[in-house]
């Protein structure tokens, strides 16, 4: 069966017990034909504080973990919406996997493009990044620019700021979707009004 990247959501803090269930039961269940590899792409990062430098694995996608799954029936036809059959064995395997939320794209999710898989899943290690901390400055509401990490580029809006951790919470669209993105403070940078709208034709 051909396989295609998907991306679960899952709960925060539980992305590798979620992993590790999935992996477990497709041997358990002889689900090798419906699941293939599961990750959670990491990144290892420098960060100073205080005067200490500290090296850390860091989840470049909390919250969220990337399968292989035969999930869409290609000889199966369409519906009379055009839409393709689904693999109600793969459905129901992942929806009833502990800490997994859902697909992210809904009962309906896209597969990653190519393009999207390769960047994800490079194996060119990340550059360990030495940053020091500033002190938190942003509100909910604002617009930020993401500058580092996996989200680079990446413009959206502060919905939930964590002074104490010196931690975001970031909308921006991504897997073709707009999902909230966990950052540091020290990632982003604010836009300024007019500067994240598009040129004029």
């Amino acid at each position: 069966m051909e396989k295609q990247w998907f991306v679960l959501h899952v709960l925060t803090g539980q992305e590798g017990k979620s992993q590790q269930s999935i992996l477990a039961r497709v041997k358990l269940e002889r689900m090798e034909d419906y699941v293939g590899r599961c990750v959670i792409p990491t990144e290892k990062v420098v960060t100073k504080k205080n005067g200490v430098k500290r090296m850390m694995t860091k989840r470049i996608f909390p919250g969220y973990v990337l399968c292989e799954l035969a999930l869409y029936d290609e000889k199966g036809g369409v519906d009379e919406l055009g839409r393709k059959a689904i693999y109600e064995r793969t459905w129901q395997f992942l929806r009833s996997t502990p800490g997994v939320i859902g697909f992210v794209g809904g009962d309906r999710p896209k597969p990653l493009t190519k393009t999207e898989v390769d960047n994800i899943l490079s194996d060119k290690p990340a550059a360990a990044r030495e940053q020091d901390r500033p002190k938190v400055d942003f509100s909910v509401g604002e617009t930020v620019k993401i500058n580092d990490g996996a989200f680079m580029g990446l413009t959206g809006q502060v919905s939930m700021v964590d002074p104490d951790k010196g931690k975001l919470k970031v909308e921006v669209q991504i897997f073709s979707r707009m999902v909230q993105v966990d950052v540091e403070d020290w990632q982003v940078e604010k836009v300024a009004i007019g500067d994240d709208l598009p040129p004029a034709k």
